[in-house]
């Protein structure tokens, strides 16, 4: 089990290794393992969750490495968000099918943006966690 401490130093390494100024913080309310804040540019973790997720998500890496791997899918959202200036008044305003949209546009992109700084020797774990998140419904992975 990685404690909050483990998972801000690997936040905070990872951060600097690119150079990128974005905050993080805790939230133990978060439903998700980490999220990104647009308005805020923060990414916010809840430690349990991230434990959780790395127990349904059954790949070969260590603790330390399956964080970085949902830490760079995160970034994927900081540099979508960078890159291209989405509505986001569609998420609450909008039709279902333009929610449903800008949705799934918006979680493509954090996955490939995210991509281009995975280092070599994880792109093949990230890309494997990306292809089990698509199955995993309500916190429960369906082909299991």
């Amino acid at each position: 089990m990685l404690y909050i401490r483990n998972i801000e130093k690997i936040i905070e390494e990872t951060l600097d290794q690119h150079k990128l100024d974005i905050n993080y913080e805790i939230n133990n309310k978060l439903t998700v393992p980490m999220s990104y804040n647009v308005s805020t540019n923060t990414i916010k973790f809840n430690y349990l969750q991230v434990n959780g997720y790395i127990n349904k998500i059954s790949i070969k890496e260590s603790d330390e490495n399956f964080v970085k791997i949902i830490l760079y899918h995160v970034i994927g959202y900081y540099l979508d968000f960078k890159k291209n200036k989405h509505d986001l008044r569609i998420l609450k305003y909008g039709e279902d099918h333009e929610i449903e949209k800008l949705t799934i546009q918006i979680e493509t992109n954090a996955w490939v943006y995210g991509r281009t700084l995975v280092p070599d020797q994880l792109l093949q774990s990230y890309d494997r966690v990306r292809e089990l998140d698509k199955d995993l419904v309500h916190g429960q992975l369906t082909n299991i």
